[in-house]
């Protein structure tokens, strides 16, 4: 089994400004982590992505204005939480072309499997919005770029404790992509709600403040992971957010490192049978930086064939 890692140094140079909870320290924590961590781990640079790639999910005024950075050299904010700085463009770049990246060596083999290590997060920004620090929607652009290249039923399994709205609101019509996600509610953005379905394409698993590891791993084996292995997936893609750790400050979950690496576990059995195998997962949130360390490692290492 191959696991890559792709990141750059450029999505360390948003600046979201003193204070912020999405702050260039949680991609430190969380790449210190890795290389510490023993794992046998290739490490790739990642490409920017292009204009043409981002527009297939997002609509042009928001690709420009993007990457059109802040009129000065101040941050401007583009909602109440979400900053665009001037390292903001490249870093919304990278982070998208490293979903990007990993879908293409992905797809060229099989038993691949790639993470990104990457910032700002994605999966809140909706095809003309971006909002809940997501400037760009990552995972939407590297699904659409696979579905682009003959990839015909494509997996998303979101487990950030904060419903992956703009991943939702993207591809809520499209069958071809199966998009499955368990989050707090309520909880920002306050979306995600059980009635929500797009096409039969969409399963939200919604669970309550305190909610701890049994009930979130039965609503994972019981619901979610069975209909992604009725959708048959040729590709698995994961929104990656370790937020429903139980020492985040910005929700109330209950989870522990060892939960996302089960997740994660259940999630590459799927793959193997559907899929060859072939996973990539992107970070989201998690904003308790001890807690976001050990959680991505626990995921990289299920990711790399390490059971727990």
């Amino acid at each position: 089994m191959n696991l890559r890692i792709y990141t750059h140094s450029a999505c360390l140079d948003h600046d979201t400004g003193p204070g912020h909870a999405e702050h260039a320290g949680r991609l430190r924590a969380v790449r210190d982590a890795l290389h510490a961590s023993g794992l046998p781990l290739d490490w790739q640079d990642a490409p920017p992505a292009t204009r043409g790639e981002l527009l297939r999910v997002h609509h042009a005024s928001l690709v420009d204005r993007v990457l059109a950075g802040p009129a000065g050299s101040e941050i401007e904010w583009l909602d109440s939480d979400t900053a665009l700085s001037a390292g903001g463009p490249e870093a919304a770049l990278r982070a998208a072309g490293a979903a990007l990246a990993a879908v293409d060596w992905v797809m060229a083999g099989d038993d691949r499997r790639a993470f990104c290590a990457v910032r700002p997060p994605g999966h809140h920004a909706e095809t003309d919005v971006a909002m809940g620090f997501c400037l760009l929607n990552n995972i939407a652009v590297a699904a659409a770029h696979a579905l682009a290249n003959g990839v015909e039923r494509i997996a998303i399994a979101d487990f950030d404790v904060h419903h992956g709205n703009g991943t939702q609101a993207i591809f809520e019509r499209d069958p071809r992509v199966l998009f499955v996600d368990s989050h707090q509610s309520p909880l920002y953005p306050d979306s995600g709600h059980a009635d929500e379905t797009g096409v039969g394409n969409i399963v939200n698993a919604t669970y309550p403040p305190l909610t701890g590891s049994r009930a979130i791993r039965a609503l994972w084996e019981d619901r979610l992971i069975p209909r992604i292995d009725a959708f048959k997936p040729q590709l698995l893609l994961i929104s990656a957010g370790f937020d429903a750790h139980r020492e985040d400050p910005l929700a109330q979950g209950m989870l522990e490192a060892a939960d996302f690496a089960w997740i994660t576990q259940r999630l590459i059995e799927v793959a193997e049978r559907h899929a060859r195998g072939r996973i990539v997962s992107t970070l989201e949130g998690g904003y308790a930086l001890p807690a976001l360390a050990e959680s991505a490692s626990a995921h990289v290492a299920a990711l790399a064939g390490q059971r727990g």
